[in-house]
């Protein structure tokens, strides 16, 4: 893809964050990013998870070259911006997240999301100042690279079974100041948590998760001063529920009727001919 295309996606992700609220969704493949594209999204993100599982692999046991890969190949899918889930930097220090960020840049996606979690059960979350350090690092690779991808600081406390919600706002503060353009906090769900994130970083942008069934709607959300929605592996879990159903009716039942709200094959060419 031209630098120059790159350039005008990333000027309209930014341009995004700006006012109002989108929904960006997360794919996990070239198909499933070309469905989401032809509905009308303005942007997407990738999943660590979505994309995990369909190579046959749990959430966190990819590479960073297998991760590098698939960023690349979404970026090519779509004319949308690509969001990228880039887990916690790919990097033991603070060196090795510059790096790493540096070479996620080079794939062309408009935005880089940086987590706070270890991947281990004992000692989930990394220490605040620790953190700081990297989010500082992945700041000065974006700056070196040209400044305009998107930099998302995530506090992972929900998502990690440390639903302090106190600590949550203190590590966003300070991923915000140590130059993270949007927060995060995957796992919150309440109005009253979503306002605290909100009014904690403003003016940044906020991020929100939904990815269970919420009686929370997009306008709900605006009017809480959110600015976009992702599903992180949502889309991805409820393909292979249809999946686990038909084929789990198969195996044990040998019932060959859960084909109902399949599209057609027609409706797929016709989808992915455009």
């Amino acid at each position: 893809m031209l630098s120059h295309d790159i350039s005008k996606k990333r000027a309209v992700f930014r341009e995004l964050h700006q006012s109002g609220c989108f929904v960006m969704p997360n794919p996990w493949d070239a198909g499933s990013a070309a469905l989401l594209a032809g509905l009308g999204f303005k942007a997407l993100a990738t999943t660590s998870a979505g994309y995990a599982w369909s190579c046959g692999r749990a959430d966190g046991q990819l590479t960073r070259a297998d991760v590098l890969a698939h960023m690349r190949a979404m970026v090519l899918a779509t004319d949308l911006p690509i969001n990228a889930d880039f887990e916690s930097g790919f990097g033991e220090t603070a060196e090795g997240v510059g790096e790493s960020v540096r070479m996620a840049v080079d794939t062309g996606v408009a935005g880089i999301s940086i987590e706070d979690s270890t991947g281990n059960q004992t000692m989930p979350l990394r220490g605040i100042d620790e953190s700081v350090e990297r989010i500082r690092a992945a700041r000065e690779a974006i700056d070196a690279s040209g400044g305009d991808t998107l930099l998302v600081g995530r506090a992972e406390n929900f998502f990690v079974g440390q639903p302090d919600l106190d600590d949550t706002l203190i590590r966003l503060k300070a991923y915000a100041d140590a130059g993270a353009d949007c927060l995060y906090a995957p796992g919150i769900k309440t109005r009253e948590q979503i306002t605290a994130v909100v009014s904690a970083v403003a003016p940044k942008p906020v991020n929100v998760l939904i990815g269970w069934d919420s009686d929370l709607t997009l306008q709900d959300l605006a009017g809480l001063g959110v600015r976009r929605i992702s599903l992180g592996g949502a889309l991805a879990r409820a393909a292979w529920g249809g999946v686990l159903q038909v084929a789990r009716s198969i195996a044990e039942q040998g019932r060959f009727d859960g084909f109902a709200n399949a599209p057609s094959g027609r409706e797929l060419n016709v989808l992915f001919g455009k």
